[in-house]
C-alpha cells in the first residue's frame, strides 16, 4: 500500500493533466497493519530498514499477565471486551495495545504492541 505522492485526482486549471514530481523511494512506502486476533498464536516475521527483522502476531490465546504480587503468570484469554482504539477493533475483537481482554484470572489490559512486538503483556485491571 503506497501513500499517495500529491493530490493527481483533480486536473489543472488549464484542463491538463497532473504529473508527479517524484516516484515514492522504498522507505516511503506504507504496509497493510498488522491485526491480531483471538485463535493458536501464529506469528509472522516481516523484514524491515537496515536488514533488520520485526516479529508480529497474527492470532493470539495467551497472555502474560503480571499478577498483584508482581509475579507474572501466562493466562489464556477467553474473550476481548473493550477496545477504545477503533469501534470497528472492538466488533471484530481485534487485540492491540489498550485493549482489554478476560482471562482466565480476571479482566486485563494490554500494554504492549502485539502488531510490533510479536508478544502480549498485561497487567490486571481491578
Amino acid at each position: 500500500m503506497r501513500k499517495s505522492v500529491e493530490n493527481l485526482k483533480t486536473s489543472k486549471v488549464t484542463g491538463g493533466i497532473r504529473h508527479p514530481n517524484k516516484s515514492r523511494r522504498k522507505f516511503q512506502t506504507d504496509r497493510f497493519p498488522n491485526e491480531a486476533l483471538l485463535g493458536e498464536q501464529i506469528t509472522v516475521t516481516r523484514k524491515t530498514r537496515g536488514n533488520n527483522r520485526k516479529t508480529s502476531l497474527k492470532t493470539a490465546n495467551v497472555v502474560n499477565v503480571v499478577l498483584a504480587d508482581g509475579k507474572i503468570k501466562s493466562s489464556e484469554i477467553i474473550k476481548v471486551l473493550e477496545n477504545q482504539t477503533n469501534n470497528d477493533y472492538q466488533r471484530r475483537g481485534v487485540i492491540t495495545k489498550g485493549a482489554i481482554v478476560e482471562t482466565k484470572d480476571g479482566k486485563c489490559k494490554i500494554v504492549s504492541r502485539p502488531g510490533q512486538n510479536g508478544t502480549l503483556n498485561g497487567i490486571l485491571v481491578k
